[in-house]
């Protein structure tokens, strides 16, 4: 399919590793993969759907002990320990090429090895990047179709003369656990996973590619990949201004970048767009601002919690052309169900195993009672969602007028705030954190930080990433205000004070009104507050301006102890943390002291 001989020695050399049958390139047409969909059924990989009820949907339930990513088995392999950095797991490149081999060496005996060539954004675009996945699996290469743009037009895009591609090689091999290893060589531009058939460890374009490989790539070119949202906000007069998004997980993310604004903005003409749930590419543009792509072409979504309440709009999308993974299978009416879709578990279904599944056992304190597992997912073309943003394909991408990091504090963090600059910014996304909760293993209210949402995520030694971000901003002529938000804050009985999902819109308002220098602010030694009377509560029951008042207020001491637990943060990410972030932090104590 390519006369490009960088692509055909390295499938050649991955072919005499790996000792497939045949080999067969994805060229993505609607034929071909309607072909490889009646394969997977007739092995039992994929089991189709209720036409009238899910129309081109599909189940697949993935091996009992691969149903997550793995992150003990996550690895940055680079020449130099030190570039990988003390929060990723390091393996030298020869040891783990040699390592790895063993477990490839004949992986594919009997087994078809297919090759997808994809693109993580618009084909041919200034941000687009590519990457071409060898794998025995069909489930990984009907999921690939949905999630990248993928087949002959990515192939002819590269050429026949350019090397710069991702090399991404999977093999189910065994599935065993103890030999299960997802690495990164971003010096090489390769992936290798083996041993799992888990969407997160095999999908090579999502976390191993869009953020790991393309985070180095970022560094070294002069652009950004982000573990971000980004979302768009119209104004009754058909202005649009958009904003990147990154939250730690159980914080909202995937409710906020499908928002629907509330009834009383929703009939003034407010609306909100989403241009992508998870993943954000960020380049200078020629006018000085940042602009931003979703190199994905899908979700991949977490089906529990997901109903017609908390995010209608990811409900919608998933009616058709999708697959499930690890959900209950209603069998009598051969559709699907999971915890907190609604009410009405099914009378005759099989839990996520294939084993069938008791409904009269089903506790929703007890998690082993459950039919679908707790991290069962969704893929979905994003183009599905009803509130896709008219710019989703744009090559350009959006230009971002604030970036919004957040968490979950019971206490510490107000509603908004925001930073006072662009360093300062880098500093607020530096010491992002959550609290544990009863639903989380482990303490409850135990902090984990997880700078700008990408600790699992980074490609690179942590300080630097932070160097990184500082340098961006001496780049951009226009850079977008920096904001942190945490809608999780509660009363002295534990209950939250916020009551988020749509309502957060009220919030990024008064961020946007910010953006244009529409309202004033409180200057406080977190940075600036809003002033209560600008957050709207118009129709907000139960919420006042005392409330307001009460959700913004800066705790003296419990920022003392967070500065504190942040330097010990630090201190953990090593000696490569920028100065300035630890001046920073001096400057934080001396403004509370």
């Amino acid at each position: 399919m390519t006369d490009n001989k960088y692509v055909n020695e390295w499938i050649r050399e991955s072919a005499e590793l790996t000792c497939p049958n045949e080999i067969v390139w994805i060229d993505g047409s609607a034929e071909q993969t309607e072909l490889l969909r009646r394969q997977a059924m007739s092995t039992g990989e994929i089991f189709k759907l209720n036409e009238e009820l899910l129309p081109n949907c599909y189940l697949h339930r993935t091996a009992i002990n691969d149903v997550a990513r793995v992150e003990d088995r996550t690895y940055i392999c680079t020449t130099k320990k030190e570039d990988t950095g003390n929060i990723n797991n390091w393996m030298a490149p020869d040891e783990c090429y040699a390592k790895l081999g063993k477990l490839f060496r004949g992986s594919m005996k009997g087994h078809t090895m297919y090759v997808i060539p994809y693109s993580m954004g618009v084909v041919g675009s200034e941000f687009a990047k590519i990457g071409i996945e060898l794998t025995d699996s069909i489930y990984v290469v009907l999921n690939m179709l949905i999630m990248t743009r993928a087949g002959k037009e990515v192939i002819d895009a590269l050429g026949i003369d350019d090397n710069g591609f991702v090399k991404g090689l999977h093999a189910r091999a065994n599935l065993e656990l103890e030999n299960r290893y997802i690495c990164h060589f971003p010096e090489d531009n390769t992936i290798w996973s083996v041993n799992s058939g888990y969407g997160g460890n095999v999908l090579l374009g999502k976390k191993c590619f869009a953020l790991r490989i393309a985070s180095y790539l970022g560094r070294k070119e002069g652009w950004m990949a982000e573990h971000m949202l980004i979302l768009g906000i119209e104004t009754p007069d058909g202005d649009i201004k958009y904003i990147a998004a990154a939250f730690p997980s159980a914080c909202g993310k995937t409710n906020l970048a499908m928002l629907i604004p509330p009834k009383v903005f929703a009939e003034k003409g407010y609306k909100a767009w989403c241009v992508g749930d998870d993943i954000a590419w960020l380049r200078v543009g020629k006018d000085g601002r940042l602009w931003a792509v979703n190199p994905e072409f899908g979700f991949f979504g977490v089906a529990p919690g997901t109903n017609e309440s908390s995010n209608p709009n990811a409900l919608a999308t998933t009616r058709r052309d999708t697959i499930f993974t690890n959900v209950v299978h209603d069998f009598e009416n051969n559709t699907v169900w999971w915890e907190g879709l609604d009410n009405n578990p099914p009378e005759h279904a099989m839990d996520w195993t294939g084993k069938k599944w008791n409904r009269t056992r089903y506790n929703k304190k007890d998690t082993s009672t459950y039919g679908a597992h707790p991290n069962s997912r969704f893929t979905v073309m994003a183009t599905n969602c009803p509130c896709i943003s008219s710019e989703f394909n744009n090559p350009e991408g959006v230009p971002i007028s604030a970036i919004v990091f957040g968490g979950r504090r019971a206490k510490t963090a107000p509603l908004v705030y925001q930073s006072t600059d662009w360093l300062n910014g880098v500093f607020v996304g530096s010491i992002m954190a959550s609290e544990t909760t009863a639903a989380q293993a482990g303490a409850v209210g135990v902090v984990r930080r997880d700078p700008m949402a990408m600790l699992p995520f980074t490609g690179y030694d942590m300080g630097d990433y932070f160097t990184h971000w500082i340098n961006m901003g001496k780049k951009i002529k226009n850079p977008p205000k920096i904001f942190n938000v945490n809608w999780f804050r509660t009363d002295d009985e534990g209950n939250f004070i916020w009551p988020g999902f749509g309502e957060n819109l009220r919030v990024l308002l008064w961020i946007l009104a910010r953006c244009d220098d529409k309202v004033d602010a409180v200057s406080t030694a977190i940075g600036y507050v809003p002033i209560a009377e600008d957050i709207n509560i118009r129709g907000l029951d139960g919420i006042t301006v005392d409330t307001i008042r009460e959700l913004l207020h800066v705790d003296r001491d419990l920022w003392l102890a967070d500065a504190a637990d942040i330097e010990k943060f630090y201190a953990k990410i090593g000696d490569r943390v920028p100065r300035e972030l630890y001046d920073e932090l001096t400057a934080l104590k001396s403004r509370l002291n």
